[in-house]
C-alpha cells in the first residue's frame, strides 16, 4: 500500500526514472567554485532539511548538522580541509574559486557510536538537492576534526564526520567510461574538464 501511494505521488508530480538518473549523472564532485556567488544560510538549511526524509538505520536519526555561510567562518574553515587526494600537486581552490558555504555533518555520540548507513544516504540527498538548484558540492572526509571542533566550539559528544563544500561550479565535470586498465582515478582532461571514470553495468552486476 505504501509503495503504491509513493508511486502515485511520483506520477502526480511527473517524476520519472530518467529524472532521477539524469540528476545522479549531474551530481558530480566540484572542487572549483565561483566565489563571487554567495550561498545563503537559508539555502544551506533547506538542503540539510532534505535529510529528514532519508531512511535511517533503526530510525535513530543520530546525525546533526552545522550550516556555515558567513565569509569569516568559511575562511577559517578552509585551511582545515584537504582537497582532491589524487591531485597531490594541488593545494585546493584559489581564493576566487573557493566554496561560499559549508555543511558540517556530525554524529551525536550520546545516541550511538555507529550511524550505520545514514551518513552516506544524507550526503547523497544533500548533493542531489544542491545539484537540482544549480549548485555543486564536494564531500570532504580529510579534515582536521580536532581544530574544527575547537573553531566552532562543538561539545565533546558531537563528532564531525564529513564536511560538505557548497557553491556554484566554476569547472566542468563529466562521467567517462572506465578504461580496460581499470584506472578509477578522477582526472582533468586537455580541456580542463574534471573526468570521473565509472565501471560499466556489466562489471558491477553479479551473474
Amino acid at each position: 500500500m505504501i509503495f503504491a501511494i509513493n508511486c502515485e505521488i511520483c506520477r502526480m508530480q511527473k517524476i520519472t526514472f530518467s529524472d532521477i538518473e539524469n540528476l545522479l549523472k549531474a551530481d558530480r564532485s566540484v572542487r572549483r567554485f565561483d566565489a563571487s556567488r554567495h550561498i545563503s544560510l537559508d539555502a544551506l538549511e533547506r538542503i540539510v532539511g532534505l535529510t529528514r526524509y532519508c531512511a535511517s538505520a533503526r530510525n535513530l536519526q543520530p546525525l546533526r548538522y552545522m550550516a556555515i555561510s558567513e565569509t569569516e567562518d568559511c575562511d577559517a574553515l578552509f585551511p582545515l580541509l584537504s582537497w582532491a587526494g589524487y591531485y597531490e600537486w594541488w593545494p585546493g581552490p584559489d581564493i576566487d574559486q573557493r566554496p561560499t558555504g559549508y555543511i558540517i555533518q556530525c554524529l551525536d555520540t550520546s545516541l550511538t557510536a555507529n550511524p550505520m548507513c545514514d551518513d552516506g544516504l544524507h550526503l547523497q540527498a544533500m548533493t542531489m538537492g544542491a545539484t537540482a538548484w544549480g549548485m555543486g558540492c564536494c564531500i570532504i572526509k580529510a579534515f582536521n576534526a580536532t581544530k574544527l571542533k575547537e573553531l566552532f566550539k562543538l561539545p565533546d559528544y558531537i563528532e564531525p564526520r564529513y564536511v560538505l563544500a557548497v557553491g556554484y561550479p566554476a569547472e566542468k565535470t563529466a562521467i567517462v567510461e572506465m578504461g580496460a586498465d581499470g584506472n578509477y582515478k578522477y582526472y582533468r582532461d586537455k580541456d580542463d574538464t574534471q573526468c570521473v571514470p565509472k565501471r560499466s553495468l556489466e562489471e558491477i552486476l553479479l551473474k
